[in-house]
């Protein structure tokens, strides 16, 4: 078949808008209006270096993949297997014809992040992108990920909000301190009842330790922050809740 030409794909993105991943296929671009901006390209600059260039031979499950740009990136890097899933049918749409459109051989499923242990295997590299805050039960969904589908590596992002600091945190309290509460940077979170930015399913806002401190506690090694909100995660095997250990 004839590659399919600039009106037909320009048809087509209009047909499966809004896009929130702006992609460029084949010179036309998906979401050129993005009120963040040529996103997620330009998030992706701010950390790619921290991804390993090299995957062939390796698994990806990109979790909430939205329009696809996270996995084709990873298919670019040569990983063998990428599987992308995402709960929103007209997203996953969006992302088997852009990956159509870059000859990118994908897998996409629809399905929910606490749905993961259906996979039955786990990943070299899982994705966790802009996902966690749109999650009424966050720290079960990193639970999940450690126990049914990660390998070695998470790559985890959040919207974060609230201080950067990261204070000091005792293994435990007295019954009596309620002080530390009120501390900058005390791991917390907030929650949205209604909405946040016209978007109902903004629950969660963690601050920087808050996320941190997740982490950990699901059984996952911080390696790096190589961006404000993005975390470089090992998966520690048979960890136990509040076992997991920083070193970067």
């Amino acid at each position: 078949m004839s590659a399919p030409s600039r009106v037909q794909i320009e048809t087509r993105i209009r047909e499966l808008g809004p896009w929130f991943h702006n992609l460029d296929l084949h010179g036309v671009k998906t979401a050129p209006d993005h009120f963040l901006g040529d996103y997620p390209a330009a998030k992706w600059r701010t950390f790619s270096h921290a991804i390993p260039s090299d995957l062939h031979g390796q698994t990806v499950l990109d979790i909430g993949c939205n329009g696809g740009f996270y996995s084709m990136e990873m298919k670019r890097r040569g990983a063998d297997r990428v599987l992308g899933i995402d709960t929103d049918p007209v997203y996953l749409a969006q992302a088997k014809f852009a990956a159509e459109q870059c000859n990118a051989q994908i897998e996409f499923r629809q399905l929910s992040v606490y749905e993961v242990s259906r996979l039955k295997e786990r990943f070299d590299l899982v994705l966790f992108m802009g996902v966690l805050y749109h999650l009424r039960h966050p720290l079960l969904a990193l639970d999940l990920l450690h126990e049914h589908v990660t390998r070695n590596l998470l790559v985890c992002q959040s919207l974060l909000r609230g201080p950067l600091e990261q204070p000091p945190i005792a293994d435990d309290y007295e019954f009596t301190e309620n002080s530390i509460f009120e501390a900058p940077g005390f791991p917390r979170m907030c929650f949205v009842e209604k909405s946040y930015s016209n978007d109902p399913t903004n629950w969660w806002f963690p601050n920087s330790s808050c996320l941190r401190a997740m982490l950990r506690s699901a059984g996952y090694q911080i390696l790096a922050q190589p961006e404000e909100e993005v975390f470089i995660c090992r998966h520690i095997p048979g960890t136990t809740a509040g076992e997991g250990e920083l070193v970067g």
